[in-house]
């Protein structure tokens, strides 16, 4: 068997591996063996292209292959062991950055190493030099549309710039003259290629992607992690079409269908459009919450919401981003725990955009070792709010929110939210009563049966157990 032949009968059981991976990821249960499938698979996707690769080039080359390889490694392994799962969205955010930046690079190199010594010296010819071509141009331009839009997302997520959107006068028009330029270009490129026209389309697309999610505010920034993560899978798609590697335009394929799928279903549960989220503007703060007389707050302390849970029967928790900043995941485990053991029916309620990452809040519950069937999604504990007795809300604010439903004004008007305000009672775990990530003011904080429990929510926990 030939290199080639085993390295693409490798390329073909790697890619089934990373079918089987997102597979078991779409489930808790089978959650840890989807990753072991798709760790596997990337090892043998990298032996497969160094094996391939030793056979056409110098050994000094495999050996900075393999130094990158390691070097890369080096770094992921330490920054996986370190960040917190608060910092995750970012990490992932500037992870796809990296994706789009490798793509930008692969089809400039293909550039120079056909167009720029021409076609006679290379494989390339005819008919198929028209579509390599394209296929340089449309990859340079997805690629630095995500490297840009990832590393606003980034420098948002991580609160290095704010997260209200920039609203640029004829924003939109911006976008479609930019996607219109795209496609002028992309028509001269074709019939004549040069590096100026390559230069003027990464231009564009930089500007593009920065301006893209610089224009999406904070409200729709879950939405925007998954639709950058469709964008670094076209852009790997891409770039295997010009390396010719079958393995990324799978891997590649999959990751950005995924990825719009994902957007889709993130789109849903905010009863937003992504033609809306793209247009921007969500997550602007709202004028009328400074004027509309909500009423008075009443807090609660520690030991009175132990005295809650203590006479109830049933209680659904309700975790949002507080509870990752504040790293309350463990005493929360904790709490559920010890209530089960009172015979207490304690159950999780997860919104589908908690925290600013797709599936957040599932994995920091499954990280502290919350039994997997007492979590559920918002389509099936919402209608068992009514029955229930103690609502806690730890750290959650716009997925709570009764203006949604209530007030067609409201900048979130329609979105789908966690009803806990059907509950007989409601303890909310806050620092202040600032309002949330989209800045919308939250009028469940003023209802008769809702209850602050301000401070730290990892403290508030642990001094409830204390209580208990």
């Amino acid at each position: 068997m030939s290199a080639a032949t085993a390295a693409q009968a490798a390329y073909i059981v790697a890619a089934l591996l990373f079918i089987l991976s997102l597979a078991g990821l779409s489930r808790h249960e089978t959650s840890r063996p989807g990753v072991g499938f798709g760790i596997a698979g990337m090892t043998i996707a990298l032996a497969a292209t160094i094996g391939l690769a030793s056979r056409s080039i110098a050994a000094t080359g495999i050996g900075l292959l393999v130094l990158a390889m390691v070097v890369g490694a080096v770094i992921g392994l330490l920054r996986a062991r370190s960040v917190e799962m608060t910092g995750m969205p970012e990490l992932i955010a500037i992870l796809h950055s990296f994706v789009g930046l490798a793509a930008v690079l692969v089809g400039w190199n293909g550039y120079l190493d056909v167009e720029a010594r021409g076609s006679a010296q290379t494989d390339v010819a005819g008919s198929l030099l028209r579509i390599h071509h394209a296929e340089v141009f449309i990859g340079v331009f997805i690629g630095a549309v995500t490297f840009t839009g990832s590393v606003i997302a980034f420098l948002k997520l991580s609160a290095r710039i704010n997260s209200r959107p920039l609203m640029l006068p004829g924003r939109n028009y911006l976008n479609l003259g930019a996607l219109a330029a795209f496609v002028v270009l992309t028509v001269l490129f074709v019939v004549k290629p040069n590096l100026g026209l390559l230069i003027a389309v990464t231009a564009v697309a930089l500007a593009l992607g920065l301006h893209l999610v610089a224009s999406i505010g904070g409200g729709d920034m879950p939405v925007v992690v998954s639709m950058l993560n469709s964008y670094s899978g076209w852009a790997a798609a891409a770039s295997g079409f010009l390396l010719n590697n079958n393995l990324l335009i799978v891997t590649g394929a999959l990751v950005g269908s995924s990825g719009a799928y994902l957007s889709y279903i993130m789109c849903r549960a905010m009863n937003r459009s992504f033609i809306s989220v793209i247009a921007g503007g969500f997550g602007i703060e709202a004028t009328t919450t400074g004027d509309t007389d909500y009423g008075e707050y009443r807090e609660i302390k520690a030991e009175e919401a132990a005295e809650l849970l203590g006479d109830a029967s049933s209680v659904v928790i309700t975790p949002g981003y507080g509870m990752a900043v504040a790293q309350a995941q463990y005493p929360v485990a904790d709490l559920a725990r010890r209530l089960r053991e009172r015979g207490v029916e304690v159950r999780f309620g997860i919104h589908p955009v908690a925290g600013r990452l797709p599936g957040h809040m599932n994995v920091l519950l499954a990280e502290a070792k919350v039994p997997y069937d007492i979590v559920l999604e918002m389509d099936e504990i919402n209608d068992d709010l009514a029955d229930t007795d103690v609502v806690l809300v730890i750290g959650a604010n716009d997925t709570v929110n009764p203006s949604a439903a209530e007030d067609p004004g409201s900048p979130i008007a329609g979105m789908p939210v966690l009803r806990v305000w059907e509950a007989k009672n409601v303890v909310v775990f806050k620092r202040s009563m600032a309002a949330g990530y989209a800045g919308v003011q939250n009028p469940l904080f003023f209802r008769d049966n809702s209850a602050m429990l301000f401070g730290d929510a990892k403290e508030r926990v642990e001094d409830i157990l204390k209580a208990l």
